[in-house]
């Protein structure tokens, strides 16, 4: 069912590689700054596909299982990205590895408990997460655009390892909540 927020969210899927792209040369701000705003139009398009899903009425199964997967293709390329040119290096890799470490587990935790008729509600607190990790990640995209801001990269920095510490919260909530469901 291609309704309009089934294409925005099929959109930022395709649009991935364009990002991944741009974020390849750390040393080309300008390509920084065009990943940048692909990054942002990503995130504009998240928030309206949902919005308009729910305002028309058109929530799909298409569009509840594509959403999230567009988003966490989207984070972990971007980590990938950035981890592997060098831009996040050292210390720095824990918060990309809890970050995509709970991504995976909490899919895997998602599709055993579908498998036995189990939902398991996003919470306000992984929102919260979600939001802060994309604006972290979203500031380290801009300080490479924006090398002479050393600023914007410590607060990305201090933001990207907060949502790291939020990642693991919510991890630990979602596998108590999941562990109720599993045979011992």
């Amino acid at each position: 069912m291609l309704t309009l927020p089934n294409i925005l969210t099929l959109s930022r899927i395709i649009t991935v590689p364009l990002l991944a792209a741009f974020l390849w040369w750390p040393e080309w701000r300008l390509g920084y700054g065009i990943a940048f705003a692909i990054y942002c139009l990503m995130g504009v398009t998240d928030y309206f596909d949902g919005y308009l899903a729910r305002a028309q009425g058109t929530v799909s199964k298409l569009g509840v299982f594509l959403d999230p997967i567009a988003d966490k293709i989207m984070v972990a390329a971007v980590l990938l990205i950035l981890a592997g040119r060098g831009v996040i290096t050292d210390l720095h890799l824990i918060p990309a590895l809890v970050i995509l470490m709970r991504e995976i587990a909490v899919s895997g935790l998602r599709e055993f408990l579908g498998g036995i008729q189990v939902s398991l509600p996003v919470s306000r607190l992984a929102k919260w997460k979600t939001t802060l990790q994309l604006l972290a990640l979203g500031g380290l995209i801009l300080a490479g655009a924006l090398p002479d801001f050393l600023w914007l990269w410590q607060v990305a920095l201090a933001a990207f390892w907060v949502s790291a510490a939020l990642t693991l919260i919510t991890g630990w909530d979602y596998l108590r909540v999941g562990l109720r469901h599993m045979d011992t």
